[in-house]
């Protein structure tokens, strides 16, 4: 008994089949041309599924980069997928490979993926796992269970004002175009001691404190993962982002309580769709 795992990204579509924890089968394929029709891209999500199914299948997950009604498994307004505005997903694969199929947010699998990396007796009861990209995604695990809203966006956090704009600008790698900067190369730069580079980062994790707080006000996590292509860079920004947490957020004994951990696997969104 196995599940596919799927993550459908404006870039690439990622599937892997996932049992006990392991996957195999894993490969990648370049994602929907934005000229597709939704019947194409439907047609294309499919044929990549026939090269990995297997009479051991039992179950399809896939995350998406959308709104979803997770109940029905409509996916609504996807980003980079134009034709996907209104899309019975669910129903459409279950009734193509006559297995249950479950749908949620791309941030959400994920942080199913990193909650199903802890060992089985140590947990999180609360983790809120928060992907730092070209945007910032958020996913919430309470006691093993995902926490999802009415609407599938109880995570949006980033989209909370901020200084002259909103969270996701000063937490992202918006944050560093903003600034003139690539966020590789500014990672490359922070590497090789670039001190411009080194003070960028020190502001960034200032901003990424401030979410952190927010999310302690909103969550009262026990854990908190950081993920996504920024948090590659944790050993630059961790010292100043922790300061600002200690400075700004007034319970001290949450903060004490608190662990925060870094994820960058790339493995783990498949591992998490398997899980929804």
């Amino acid at each position: 008994m196995s599940t596919i795992g799927i993550d459908i990204g404006g870039t690439n579509l990622c599937l892997g089949i996932v049992e006990d924890g392991r996957i195999s089968n894993l490969f990648s394929t370049p994602s929907f041309s934005p000229e597709s029709t939704l019947e194409q891209t439907l047609e294309h999500l499919s044929n990549q599924i026939l090269k990995i199914f297997n009479s051991g299948v039992t179950k399809i997950g896939i995350g998406v980069p959308s709104v979803v009604d997770v109940k029905r498994g409509i996916v609504y307004d996807t980003q980079n997928i134009p034709s996907w505005k209104e899309v019975p997903l669910k129903e459409y694969l279950e009734d193509r490979f006559h297995v249950p199929v479950a749908v949620n947010n791309d941030a959400n699998c994920f942080a199913m993926g990193v909650y199903g990396t802890y060992p089985a007796d140590s947990k999180p009861e609360t983790l809120v796992v928060v992907t730092l990209g070209t945007g910032v995604g958020m996913g919430i695990v309470n006691e093993g269970k995902l926490f999802c809203g009415t609407n599938c966006g109880a995570g949006e956090l980033c989209c909370l004002p901020y200084k002259d704009s909103i969270l996701e600008d000063y937490c992202s790698k918006k944050y560093f175009t903003g600034a003139g900067w690539d966020s590789r190369k500014a990672a490359e730069a922070a590497k090789a001691g670039d001190s411009d580079a080194l003070l960028l980062f020190d502001e960034f994790g200032r901003h990424l404190g401030a979410l952190v707080c927010t999310v302690m006000y909103a969550y009262d996590p026990s854990h908190i993962g950081l993920a996504g292509g920024i948090a590659n860079n944790y050993p630059f920004f961790c010292q100043a982002m922790e300061e600002y947490i200690w400075a700004n957020f007034p319970y001290r004994k949450p903060l004490e309580n608190l662990k925060i951990d870094v994820f960058t696997g790339d493995t783990l969104p498949i591992l998490g769709a398997s899980l929804i």
